[in-house]
């Protein structure tokens, strides 16, 4: 068979699910590559801990002791994952089949920025939270694509499969929501009468309260109070609070539009901008049809950050950030629509962006890789005059003061300074953390909460026992004080 032949034919659904189970491995290919334990990892390795049901996110835990048998949750990296990517694959292959009647390869490169979202790297680099992170974007994949066989079929499941996505990660919603406005972009494409469009949309949002009514129902009850009222203060300008927390997004996001990246999305929006007038042409009642089409593009980007401005401590971190993929999700429909509207083959050129993700993947992942050498050194220097020194390892306590800064890993400033987002997504800007030191036998080091100890010391001018490249070990009676020097300013490396 011809390659021309093969580009243009339409794809069975064996093939579509085998086409994304291979681009979806890919993806995730370096960071199991890597197998840096991130963040969170270091103590939920340590301890076999969930604790995501004070999370709100109990479905969460039961996944987690399902999938081990036990009732904690053991590290059994990279399985999780490996199983994220296998629902991944079926989720997409569905909702390709729901966007597309007869799909051929092009037709399958519209939904894969779900998963080819950049920023869904620095969810994936969790190796506990990312399947689950990932199989919440499943649940809400299913929820917009059942179509049952009765009326209460297509009312309860998609709220039940709302429920567990957002049970899973409550970020989430801001997928189902972002897929909502992508359903309302179609049904302009297949001339979808007003009344049965807003049918459509209320027939959704109905879906959307019940299943929240379900989520407080089952895992609302068992997260914790401080998180309950941990919304905006409706006393203190929250419209304002929004505005700010998205400019902030605006800043984060803007750190992927450097090199080529700009280029990319400029001729990507532009051809969905095609696709949108496309839509309008095809329509007798326009002005209806460019209404919806100018509300639903800034509704798909206020999804970026979506719920989490409406929360009082705005994590601005990558992993919030979801809806991104649902923004490229729905450029992608649109420049499909202008490309095929010209020639059958020119939608694959909407691989090209796919690429630029999929380097950046790479790219992220040896990132990690330097970080993991990085780390296992730091690790080796500490442990090591801790243990050099009775009275360290003797100490009742050792306090460890973490200092954050950008400046801790120098092998990647050239990967920093060319893609400035990877240090975005990478997000470790500690020395080391107390969770690291008992792999290495070292057990009488705290951190975080008592911090403070250690920081006060190090103003005092004490004498240290051990100073080191990167930090000071102060031995003040039977306690340690561990005290981060501030990293030196990169030198301009030249090989």
């Amino acid at each position: 068979m011809r390659t021309s032949a093969f580009l243009q034919r339409e794809l069975s659904q064996r093939q579509v699910a085998l086409f994304f189970l291979l681009a979806t491995a890919l993806y995730t290919l370096p960071l199991i590559l890597a197998d840096f334990p991130y963040i969170d990892d270091n103590w939920r390795t340590l301890a076999a801990g969930n604790a995501w049901a004070g999370q709100g996110r109990l479905f969460a835990d039961w996944f987690y002791q399902a999938l081990t048998f036990t009732g904690a949750a053991p590290n059994i990296f990279p399985l999780p994952l490996l199983l994220a990517v296998v629902a991944m694959s079926l989720a997409l292959t569905r909702l390709t089949f729901h966007y597309f009647a007869e799909p051929t390869l092009a037709c399958c490169l519209v939904p894969l920025p779900l998963w080819y979202n950049p920023f869904l790297l620095q969810n994936l680099s969790y190796q506990y939270d990312g399947p689950i992170m990932a199989l919440s974007m499943v649940a809400a994949i299913y929820a917009i694509t059942f179509e049952g066989s009765s009326r209460v079929q297509r009312w309860l499941v998609p709220a039940a499969l709302l429920a567990l996505a957002i049970g899973l990660y409550q970020i989430s919603f801001n997928v189902f929501l972002g897929l909502c406005c992508v359903e309302l972009i179609r049904a302009v494409q297949r001339r979808t009468q007003g009344p049965e469009i807003l049918r459509m949309l209320g027939w959704k949002l109905a879906q959307a309260g019940l299943g929240i009514l379900i989520y407080s129902a089952t895992a609302y009850p068992f997260m914790e109070t401080l998180r309950k009222t941990d919304l905006l203060n409706l006393d203190a300008d929250p419209l304002l609070q929004i505005g700010i927390n998205f400019a902030r997004v605006l800043e984060k996001v803007a750190l992927l539009f450097h090199g080529g990246y700009p280029w990319v999305f400029a001729a990507l929006v532009l051809c969905a901008i095609a696709g949108s007038v496309r839509l309008i042409q095809c329509r007798q009642n326009r002005w209806s049809t460019l209404l919806l089409c100018l509300l639903t593009l800034p509704v798909l980007v206020l999804l970026v950050p979506g719920i989490t401005l409406l929360f009082r401590d705005f994590n601005e971190g990558a992993s919030t950030l979801m809806g991104f993929g649902v923004l490229l999700l729905g450029l992608f429909y649109l420049a499909h629509v202008a490309l095929a509207s010209a020639h059958r083959r020119l939608p694959l050129l909407l691989i090209i962006a796919l690429l630029a993700t999929l380097s950046l993947s790479f790219a992220y992942g040896r990132v990690l890789s330097l970080q993991k050498t990085f780390a296992s050194s730091a690790l080796y220097s500490l442990s090591h005059d801790i243990a050099a020194h009775r009275e360290l390892r003797e100490a009742k306590r050792i306090y460890l003061s973490v200092s954050y800064s950008e400046r801790w890993l120098v092998s990647a400033t050239g990967s920093f300074k060319r893609l400035p987002v990877l240090k975005y997504l990478l997000n470790v800007d500690y020395f080391m953390l107390a969770e690291n030191l008992p792999s290495a036998g070292i057990t009488n080091v705290l951190a975080e909460r008592e911090r403070r100890n250690a920081t006060r010391v190090g103003y005092q001018g004490f004498p240290a026992l051990v100073d080191s490249l990167y930090y000071r070990i102060y031995l003040i009676g039977d306690y340690g004080f561990i005290v981060m020097k501030e990293p030196p300013p990169h030198r301009l490396l030249s090989w």
